[in-house]
């Protein structure tokens, strides 16, 4: 079932519009805070560990290569998405518009969380794809429940440590990072392991339609090999 293509399928292209409009969609999200009992979250919590689903089953179908380029692809969308809600902010509003303020909250992102927020992403992103892909190497692709779980941890966690401290450090107390670190890959990580039933009849779907279930032996894991998929 090893394939050497230089392409890529229509269900592949299925999987990285859905990745990206996730990771869009986390953006306008995460500007709302939701109260779950005593933990306080981002609304981006709703979609964001899509992102890492979809990361999962990239890597396990198709490959390190291949998610290589779906994860550079969802940050060049993006960003694009992030640089067109600026511009479009800084532009004075027509006299008759009176929710300057509201589009401001949604759109008006702060230069210090664009960039951690960013920099999280790839960090967390590749993290969990290198893991996924070399404990299938080393599982002769057996147990893929604890694959996923387990890359989404360290990928998760990955994100956690360089989002929070970049982008909140200073802004909220310091014995408060901790917390929100910790709650936020608990968080994810649970919902990783609710969906997984789904995810497990996914990549067996997308397995037998595509023909094809991926080995990275020999891969080069330099994240800046874009194209050689």
């Amino acid at each position: 079932m090893q394939k050497n293509k230089k392409t890529v399928s229509v269900l592949f292209l299925l999987f990285s519009t859905l990745f990206c409009v996730c990771l869009i969609t986390a953006n306008v999200l995460e500007t709302k805070q939701i109260a779950l009992g005593p933990i306080s979250v981002t609304g981006g919590l709703i979609v964001f560990p899509v992102s890492y689903i979809i990361n999962d089953c990239v890597c396990e179908v198709w490959g390190y290569g291949k998610t290589r380029l779906l994860i550079w692809l969802g940050f060049a969308m993006n960003f694009l998405f992030v640089l067109f809600g600026a511009l479009c902010d800084i532009l004075p509003a027509a006299p008759y518009w009176h929710n300057e303020e509201g589009f401001h909250a949604v759109f008006g992102l702060a230069p210090r969380i664009a960039f951690a927020s960013f920099l999280a992403f790839i960090v967390g992103s590749f993290v969990n794809a290198y893991v996924m892909s070399r404990m299938k190497l080393s599982s002769g692709g057996k147990n893929f429940s604890a694959r996923a779980i387990l890359s989404t941890v360290y990928g998760e966690a990955a994100d956690s440590i360089i989002f929070f401290p970049l982008a909140l450090g200073g802004v909220i107390p310091m014995k408060e990072l901790p917390v929100l670190m910790i709650s936020q890959v608990v968080l994810k990580t649970l919902y990783e392991i609710i969906v997984l039933p789904l995810t497990i009849r996914v990549v067996r779907w997308t397995k037998k339609f595509e023909g094809e279930d991926n080995f990275d032996t020999g891969m080069n894991y330099s994240i800046w090999r874009i194209f050689n998929i």
